[in-house]
């Protein structure tokens, strides 16, 4: 009945989902998967603009629940390709923060910030203080992360099988639990159909990734 659009960084997509379900009760969700970057010192004081480009990004999910939040995205989209786009265009969690009203915010994929903690093993109250930036969390299908058991990324040294990934799952739904917040799953879909993953793949060859030929399933999958 619903779906959100969440593509990176940007909103160039809401056009034309607007217009094929214009006339239809099919919902859209507005939204965005963002490139958030912790901007505040662990002295309390903020990051330079250049300080902000040069440190890590997060995947985040921004999803629209009314015209204020939807202003608040445009708003938050134009400042990280105008003001801090370094690569891509990154979002300071406290602008984040600062415009937060009429937005949901989600702690996203492997990629996002709570997944990331769990990944290294970072205490219990690190991962409570994170996941309390978020609204709600978010687990996915082992197959999006199949890609950690072989890979070499920070924290990927934790992961030797399927059953790592569902423990990883397992503890972000107790987590939410605890915190009361609700746990959402999500197929992170990148195409329609399994095979259009050939088309992903040509896209990332071109932007020189390495692995792109090893495509994880994120067709469009029901519920």
């Amino acid at each position: 009945k619903a779906i959100a659009i969440t593509d990176h960084g940007c909103v160039q997509a809401f056009p034309e989902a607007c217009n094929t379900a214009r006339g239809t009760d099919f919902k859209i969700i507005y939204g965005c998967e963002c490139y958030l970057v912790n901007d505040i010192n662990d002295d309390g004081t903020k990051k330079s603009a250049e300080e902000i480009k040069a440190d890590r990004y997060f995947h985040c999910i921004l999803l629209v629940k009314n015209k204020v939040g939807l202003k608040n995205l445009y708003k938050l989209v134009s400042r990280s390709n105008l003001d801090y786009f370094h690569k891509k265009p990154r979002m300071p969690k406290s602008l984040i923060h600062e415009m937060r009203e009429g937005l949901i915010i989600g702690s996203a994929c492997s990629e996002g910030e709570l997944y990331h903690a769990f990944l290294t093993k970072q205490s219990k109250e690190k991962i409570r203080e994170i996941a309390n930036f978020y609204d709600y969390l978010e687990i996915q299908p082992v197959g999006n992360n199949e890609y950690m058991i072989t890979s070499q990324r920070d924290g990927c040294e934790n992961i030797d099988s399927f059953d790592d990934i569902q423990d990883i799952n397992r503890a972000i739904i107790t987590l939410g639990d605890e915190l009361g917040k609700l746990t959402v799953a999500t197929g992170d879909v990148h195409f329609l159909n399994k095979n259009d993953s050939k088309f992903r793949a040509i896209l990332q060859a071109g932007q020189g990734f390495s692995d792109a030929d090893s495509q994880p399933p994120l067709y469009l999958k029901t519920t």
